[in-house]
């Protein structure tokens, strides 16, 4: 089924390019100008988005409730576009699930609808996850062994509440027990949305032979106890809607830090890792690489602080880059910080970074 949107705002400039950005990402649009034809509409139709220009901010308030009210769009995605932050959480409380600050430019309003899409295809979930607590250790870029507790999972992915706000798009890596389960599970995954309570969706991206076995085994067993559960999600319509997905918002706002990660180019780059006076070579792929390090996937990992080099053969060169070991995560692998001693070498990891971004353009 294909992705419908409703535009409600006035403002032809405005109009003009979320329209672009909602079609470049796969989605239709209906645009109508003013509420009263929204109000028809949304009577008529399901929109997998509403998005509404607050330009009259208690008439639009108006209309997400009355958004909510209706059988057909009650659990559709609302996003907002508001002057400024001072009356977001009011118009959150109403309904609303993201913000879009005005000026409307093409790259805010892309940032904020990839969210959004998100939360559509998140929402459209076919396999219901199963509501658990259980406490959780995670790790990311910036942070070792955070505390975090599941809130519900099945056998593609996970719900979990962090204390901190994760990078955006990141990959973090899960340790935890389930209920009246003793082993250990251990696996990696992606970050696909996150909102202002702190509840984060992750994809898995890779989960070991084992602890794959323990997570198929818990959820067939669980499942059925389950059945009477809502189909699509363990969260209600109107749980969500009360939190206030932001995650459009968190990448607006990042810190410093944050956009230093946020410039790392992705990439799935085969290599060879190598301790420190040991020519017997680690198979792995570099998942990620900027000017500062990269992540290393392999089965296999090194204790922090070691020392290696890492071996990238591509079809024009071959790249040596010493390192050292920043995080480690057994079964996954390792972030390393390179030690780029000269201008060659940081020359050697430039060209690397155009070898990844290259790559990644003939894969889209």
């Amino acid at each position: 089924m294909a992705l419908t949107s409703l535009l409600v705002c006035a403002d032809a400039e405005a109009v003009q390019v979320l329209t672009r950005v909602l079609e470049d990402l796969g989605i239709e649009v209906e645009s109508c100008s003013g509420l009263e034809t929204a109000r028809v509409r949304i009577g008529e139709e399901a929109f997998s988005a509403v998005i509404v220009d607050c330009v009259e901010e208690s008439a639009a308030e108006g209309f997400i409730a009355e958004v909510r009210k209706t059988s057909r769009n009650q659990s559709t995605v609302v996003v907002v576009m508001v002057e400024g932050r001072d009356a977001v959480s009011d118009i959150f409380a109403k309904g609303a699930n993201f913000a879009l600050y005005k000026p409307i430019s093409r790259e805010r309003a892309e940032h904020s609808i990839r969210a959004a899409r998100s939360l559509i295809r998140q929402e459209r979930r076919i396999q219901p996850r199963i509501p658990v607590q259980s406490r959780a250790s995670i790790a990311y870029p910036g942070k070792e062994d955070a505390a975090a507790t599941l809130v519900d999972l099945n056998d593609r992915g996970l719900g979990v509440r962090a204390e901190d706000r994760l990078p955006p798009s990141c990959k973090v890596y899960f340790q935890f027990s389930l209920p009246e389960n003793s082993s250990v599970v251990r696996l990696a995954g992606e970050v696909m949305w996150q909102d202002a309570a702190g509840r984060v969706g992750i994809r898995f991206a890779q989960i070991p032979q084992g602890s794959r076995k323990v997570l198929q085994s818990w959820v067939q067993a669980n499942s059925a106890t389950e059945s009477s559960a809502d189909p699509v999600t363990a969260a209600s319509p109107a749980d969500d809607l009360r939190m206030g997905l932001t995650a459009g918002l968190g990448l607006l706002t990042v810190s410093a830090a944050d956009r230093r990660k946020l410039e790392r180019q992705t990439c799935r780059l085969g290599a060879e890792v190598f301790r420190a006076a040991s020519r017997a070579p680690i198979r792995c792929t570099l998942s990620d690489i900027s000017e500062a390090g990269c992540y290393v996937e392999a089965s296999e990992s090194l204790p922090v602080g070691s020392a290696l080099e890492i071996v990238v053969r591509t079809d024009e060169a071959k790249f040596c880059l010493a390192g050292t070991v920043q995080s480690a995560h057994p079964g996954f692998g390792m972030g390393v910080r390179f030690n780029l001693r000269n201008e060659e070498q940081k020359k050697q990891v430039q060209q690397l970074i155009l070898c990844a971004r290259a790559e990644a353009k003939a894969g889209e």
